[in-house]
């Protein structure tokens, strides 16, 4: 029997049990689908927090000092005590492969203008941040050095922040009140920065910025810092401005416990480790429904064999060889997997989108994970097929003929 028409005579004996085909089939599109729809938004998420990494700067190190235990009968130092303005700038200074410092302090302020007020997260930073966090602004100006200098009571403002305190109007120029505890500030606005939105550390269009000496010695009233931003010369030196900045950190606190620094390197390979873990175990809790599926595939074509009984001692009477009605049993079952993973295809695909679109999710349907669903899904109707396949072909004629 040739090829061509062993495909014929499988498609026909599929297409006169329609139902019983589709029902076959069900299970690789739900199968297909699920494995398509999973690592489509998998590595849509994988990507977009991938990106937020990268978006919160360059070649970015973030240095906070951490906790330390000390032994019975001492006291322990606390080394945020030595987190300061001039331990960011010795940093720099004795750190080749660090471009520059930009250290932080973070706090909670009530803002006011007119009859609105808003409480927001403050970030009193110097000139060196916008550049280390590659945060542009949109209109006016980043504070400045000089603003630092002269502790100027002046406030760069979130794109959301603005939009809240002056929804119909240009915030640049004008006054605002800051509120701590009691005591009041007027603070002049100096420039509004472009959305960045939510990003690994918080939400950057709903924080303030004011010079740092101003948030220190008159919001805050602190003597440290809360965190230093550093920022590698190059990608390439970006390891070893990590060990620098761990060398002369351990030279001024005697151990490596009491400061951490983590990398953006660092954070973009763990994070991309996680994803990726969990995307592999989340494609095969849904792989585990196509291989019911081919279970599915392989019981009705065991039944097919089982009601053509006669059919094939007929075929096998006149001539057909046990390779014939092998190749024919494989054909029918290969192709009701092939025709059940493309529309698994097209459902998995479908379903990813109407997630993106829907629930806002990101998504990326590569055309690698649906080579790999697709190659799969034939992989199962080959397996599920042999079987039945083999039971049919090594069927005597004579008995199967005397079958009623």
């Amino acid at each position: 029997m040739k090829l061509l028409e062993m495909i014929r005579s499988a498609f026909w004996s599929l297409r006169t049990n329609k139902l019983r085909s589709f029902l076959s089939m069900l299970g690789i599109i739900i199968g297909v689908g699920a494995v398509v729809a999973v690592v489509s938004i998998g590595m849509g998420a994988r990507s977009q927090v991938l990106r937020s990494v990268s978006a919160l700067g360059s070649n970015l190190m973030i240095i906070n000092p951490t906790s330390v235990t000390a032994q019975a009968g001492t006291l322990s130092m606390d080394p945020a005590d030595l987190f300061t303005l001039e331990l960011a700038e010795q940093l720099e200074e004795r750190s080749p492969a660090i471009m520059q410092v930009a250290p932080q302090v973070q706090n909670t302020l009530l803002l006011i203008h007119g009859s609105t007020n808003l409480r927001v997260r403050t970030q009193a930073v110097t000139s060196a941040y916008q550049s280390v966090a590659n945060y542009p602004v949109r209109y006016g100006r980043f504070i400045h050095d000089l603003d630092v200098e002269h502790g100027a009571q002046v406030v760069a403002l979130g794109s959301r922040v603005a939009e809240v305190l002056f929804p119909a109007e240009n915030p640049v120029g004008r006054d605002i009140q800051v509120a701590v505890g009691e005591r009041r500030y007027d603070f002049r606005v100096i420039g509004v920065m472009e959305p960045k939105g939510q990003l690994m550390v918080g939400n950057y269009d709903t924080q303030v910025y004011v010079p740092i000496s101003t948030g220190m010695n008159r919001l805050f009233r602190v003597e440290r810092v809360t965190s230093l931003l550093a920022q590698a010369v190059s990608a390439d030196l970006a390891p070893i401005a990590v060990q620098q900045a761990e060398f002369f950190l351990y030279s001024r606190l005697g151990s490596t416990e009491g400061f951490r620094i983590t990398s953006q390197d660092e954070m973009l390979a763990t994070i991309g480790q996680v994803a990726q873990t969990l995307q592999l175990m989340l494609a095969a809790i849904a792989g585990i429904s196509l291989m019911v599926g081919g279970i599915g595939v392989m019981n009705i074509m065991l039944v097919s064999v089982t009601e053509r009984t006669q059919e094939i001692g007929t075929r096998k009477a006149l001539g057909a060889k046990q390779r014939d009605v092998l190749t024919q049993f494989l054909a029918e079952s290969i192709f009701l997997s092939l025709a059940g993973g493309s529309i698994g295809l097209l459902a998995g695909a479908g379903l990813a989108r109407a997630a993106s679109t829907l629930g806002g999710w990101p998504v990326e349907v590569s055309t690698a994970s649906l080579v790999v669903a697709f190659t799969f899904s034939a992989a199962v109707g080959l397996t599920a097929g042999v079987y039945p396949a083999v039971k049919a072909a090594r069927m005597d004629p004579v008995a199967a003929l005397s079958v009623e």
